[in-house]
Protein backbone atom coordinates (compact mmCIF):
# COMPACT_ATOMS: atom_id res chain seq x y z
CA UNK A 1 0.00 0.00 0.00
CA UNK A 2 2.89 2.10 0.95
CA UNK A 3 4.46 1.72 -2.63
CA UNK A 4 1.18 2.66 -4.12
CA UNK A 5 0.70 5.55 -2.58
CA UNK A 6 4.49 7.01 -3.35
CA UNK A 7 4.02 6.12 -7.14
CA UNK A 8 0.44 8.14 -7.09
CA UNK A 9 2.80 10.95 -5.34
CA UNK A 10 4.85 10.59 -8.44
CA UNK A 11 2.32 10.13 -11.04
CA UNK A 12 0.68 13.89 -9.00
CA UNK A 13 4.25 15.15 -8.86
CA UNK A 14 4.87 14.67 -12.74
CA UNK A 15 1.58 15.89 -13.81
CA UNK A 16 1.80 18.47 -12.05
CA UNK A 17 5.14 19.98 -13.52
CA UNK A 18 3.93 19.00 -16.90
CA UNK A 19 0.91 20.84 -16.76
CA UNK A 20 3.50 23.87 -15.52
CA UNK A 21 5.61 23.42 -18.63
CA UNK A 22 2.26 23.13 -20.63
CA UNK A 23 1.02 26.36 -19.49
CA UNK A 24 4.78 28.18 -19.71
CA UNK A 25 5.14 27.62 -23.08
CA UNK A 26 1.76 28.85 -24.07
CA UNK A 27 1.19 31.89 -21.77
CA UNK A 28 4.42 32.66 -20.42
CA UNK A 29 6.40 31.63 -17.21
CA UNK A 30 5.74 35.15 -15.46
CA UNK A 31 1.84 35.56 -16.83
CA UNK A 32 0.80 32.11 -15.19
CA UNK A 33 -0.28 31.38 -12.05
CA UNK A 34 -0.12 28.62 -9.53
CA UNK A 35 -4.09 28.50 -9.17
CA UNK A 36 -3.92 27.91 -13.01
CA UNK A 37 -1.24 25.01 -12.64
CA UNK A 38 -3.79 23.65 -10.14
CA UNK A 39 -6.54 23.56 -12.76
CA UNK A 40 -4.17 22.74 -15.97
CA UNK A 41 -3.31 19.69 -13.76
CA UNK A 42 -6.53 18.81 -12.23
CA UNK A 43 -5.44 19.25 -8.64
CA UNK A 44 -6.30 21.65 -5.89
CA UNK A 45 -3.90 24.96 -5.46
CA UNK A 46 -2.64 23.81 -1.99
CA UNK A 47 -1.50 20.20 -3.52
CA UNK A 48 0.69 22.27 -6.41
CA UNK A 49 2.10 24.23 -2.79
CA UNK A 50 2.72 21.07 -1.06
CA UNK A 51 4.80 19.33 -3.94
CA UNK A 52 6.29 22.65 -4.94
CA UNK A 53 6.78 25.68 -3.04
CA UNK A 54 6.28 28.07 -6.51
CA UNK A 55 6.58 27.48 -9.71
CA UNK A 56 10.49 28.60 -9.89
CA UNK A 57 10.66 25.35 -8.08
CA UNK A 58 9.29 23.24 -11.19
CA UNK A 59 11.53 25.08 -13.61
CA UNK A 60 14.31 24.24 -11.57
CA UNK A 61 13.51 20.88 -10.66
CA UNK A 62 13.29 19.88 -14.69
CA UNK A 63 16.32 21.64 -15.30
CA UNK A 64 18.30 19.75 -12.73
CA UNK A 65 17.04 16.63 -13.91
CA UNK A 66 18.18 17.62 -17.86
CA UNK A 67 21.44 18.48 -16.60
CA UNK A 68 22.33 15.34 -14.20
CA UNK A 69 21.25 12.98 -17.09
CA UNK A 70 23.81 14.75 -19.41
CA UNK A 71 26.73 14.55 -16.53
CA UNK A 72 25.59 10.46 -16.79
CA UNK A 73 25.23 9.99 -20.33
CA UNK A 74 28.57 12.01 -20.58
CA UNK A 75 30.51 10.12 -17.75
CA UNK A 76 29.38 6.66 -19.37
CA UNK A 77 31.11 7.54 -22.29
CA UNK A 78 34.60 8.91 -21.44
CA UNK A 79 36.08 5.72 -21.73
CA UNK A 80 35.94 5.75 -25.60
CA UNK A 81 36.80 9.52 -25.89
CA UNK A 82 40.78 9.99 -25.79
CA UNK A 83 40.40 13.96 -27.09
CA UNK A 84 39.35 15.69 -24.22
CA UNK A 85 37.65 18.33 -26.52
CA UNK A 86 35.15 15.38 -27.66
CA UNK A 87 34.34 15.05 -23.99
CA UNK A 88 33.36 18.90 -23.55
CA UNK A 89 31.82 18.85 -26.80
CA UNK A 90 29.97 15.52 -26.09
CA UNK A 91 28.39 17.26 -22.80
CA UNK A 92 27.41 20.04 -23.71
CA UNK A 93 25.57 18.52 -27.04
CA UNK A 94 23.64 16.53 -24.37
CA UNK A 95 23.00 19.46 -22.10
CA UNK A 96 21.51 21.33 -24.69
CA UNK A 97 19.82 18.56 -26.48
CA UNK A 98 18.26 17.49 -23.30
CA UNK A 99 17.30 21.30 -21.95
CA UNK A 100 15.61 21.69 -25.33
CA UNK A 101 13.58 18.86 -24.58
CA UNK A 102 12.73 19.65 -21.84
CA UNK A 103 11.66 23.12 -22.41
CA UNK A 104 10.66 24.75 -26.10
CA UNK A 105 13.11 27.22 -27.57
CA UNK A 106 10.11 30.38 -26.88
CA UNK A 107 10.37 29.34 -23.09
CA UNK A 108 14.44 29.31 -23.22
CA UNK A 109 13.77 33.15 -24.93
CA UNK A 110 11.90 34.23 -21.54
CA UNK A 111 14.02 32.69 -19.02
CA UNK A 112 17.19 32.87 -20.08
CA UNK A 113 17.42 37.15 -20.01
CA UNK A 114 15.72 36.64 -16.23
CA UNK A 115 18.81 34.06 -15.40
CA UNK A 116 21.55 36.11 -17.25
CA UNK A 117 20.38 39.37 -16.14
CA UNK A 118 18.37 38.71 -13.56
CA UNK A 119 14.38 39.78 -12.49
CA UNK A 120 11.55 40.50 -10.29
CA UNK A 121 11.14 36.87 -9.36
CA UNK A 122 12.93 34.06 -7.43
CA UNK A 123 13.96 32.11 -10.57
CA UNK A 124 17.64 33.92 -10.82
CA UNK A 125 19.00 33.39 -6.92
CA UNK A 126 17.28 29.57 -7.14
CA UNK A 127 18.62 28.72 -10.87
CA UNK A 128 22.12 30.33 -9.68
CA UNK A 129 22.24 27.44 -6.69
CA UNK A 130 21.54 25.39 -9.36
CA UNK A 131 23.93 26.33 -11.37
CA UNK A 132 26.81 26.56 -8.79
CA UNK A 133 25.89 22.69 -8.64
CA UNK A 134 26.29 21.93 -12.29
CA UNK A 135 29.53 23.97 -12.63
CA UNK A 136 31.32 21.96 -9.59
CA UNK A 137 30.22 18.44 -11.09
CA UNK A 138 32.00 19.77 -14.49
CA UNK A 139 35.18 20.86 -12.35
CA UNK A 140 34.62 16.96 -11.14
CA UNK A 141 34.56 16.15 -14.37
CA UNK A 142 37.55 18.04 -15.54
CA UNK A 143 39.32 16.94 -12.85
CA UNK A 144 39.05 13.00 -13.89
CA UNK A 145 40.03 14.03 -17.40
CA UNK A 146 43.12 15.94 -15.60
CA UNK A 147 43.67 12.85 -13.99
CA UNK A 148 43.56 10.76 -16.69
CA UNK A 149 46.87 12.49 -18.34
CA UNK A 150 44.05 14.22 -20.51
CA UNK A 151 44.42 17.65 -19.39
CA UNK A 152 48.06 19.77 -18.55
CA UNK A 153 48.47 19.02 -14.74
CA UNK A 154 48.08 23.14 -13.56
CA UNK A 155 45.01 23.35 -15.36
CA UNK A 156 42.76 25.14 -12.99
CA UNK A 157 39.70 23.04 -13.74
CA UNK A 158 37.27 25.85 -11.00
CA UNK A 159 38.44 28.31 -13.91
CA UNK A 160 38.12 26.26 -17.04
CA UNK A 161 34.35 24.81 -15.58
CA UNK A 162 33.15 28.51 -15.06
CA UNK A 163 34.55 29.40 -18.48
CA UNK A 164 33.01 26.32 -20.00
CA UNK A 165 29.54 27.18 -17.94
CA UNK A 166 29.67 30.87 -18.92
CA UNK A 167 30.01 30.48 -22.81
CA UNK A 168 27.47 27.62 -22.41
CA UNK A 169 24.83 29.58 -21.58
CA UNK A 170 25.59 32.65 -24.51
CA UNK A 171 25.35 30.15 -27.19
CA UNK A 172 21.97 29.02 -25.80
CA UNK A 173 20.56 32.03 -25.38
CA UNK A 174 21.73 32.82 -29.80
CA UNK A 175 20.50 29.37 -30.33
CA UNK A 176 17.29 29.79 -29.14
CA UNK A 177 16.99 33.23 -30.60
CA UNK A 178 17.43 31.35 -34.26
CA UNK A 179 13.85 30.64 -36.20
CA UNK A 180 14.28 27.28 -36.17
CA UNK A 181 17.33 26.62 -33.80
CA UNK A 182 20.47 25.60 -36.35
CA UNK A 183 21.80 22.73 -34.02
CA UNK A 184 24.70 22.16 -36.44
CA UNK A 185 26.18 25.51 -36.53
CA UNK A 186 26.28 25.71 -33.13
CA UNK A 187 27.92 22.11 -32.28
CA UNK A 188 30.35 23.48 -34.93
CA UNK A 189 30.64 26.88 -33.42
CA UNK A 190 31.03 25.13 -29.67
CA UNK A 191 33.76 23.23 -31.05
CA UNK A 192 35.77 25.56 -32.45
CA UNK A 193 35.60 27.44 -29.35
CA UNK A 194 36.56 24.44 -26.84
CA UNK A 195 39.21 23.25 -29.44
CA UNK A 196 40.73 27.10 -29.01
CA UNK A 197 40.58 27.06 -25.51
CA UNK A 198 42.32 24.04 -24.66
CA UNK A 199 44.80 24.01 -27.26
CA UNK A 200 45.99 27.55 -26.41
CA UNK A 201 46.82 30.59 -28.18
CA UNK A 202 50.56 30.61 -27.27
CA UNK A 203 53.18 30.35 -30.01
Amino acid sequence: MTGLRERQKVLRRQAISKAAVELFEHQGFQNTTIEQIANQAGVSAPTVFKYFGNKQEIILEILHAADQRALKDTRSQIPEMDDPVDTLCYLEQLLTRYALEVMHPSLWRELLPLILFGGDNELPEGYRAMNDALRSEISGLLRDLQQAGKLRGDLNVETAAFLLNDYAHLQLLRLVNQEPPDMDSHSNQVRRITALLFQGMHA
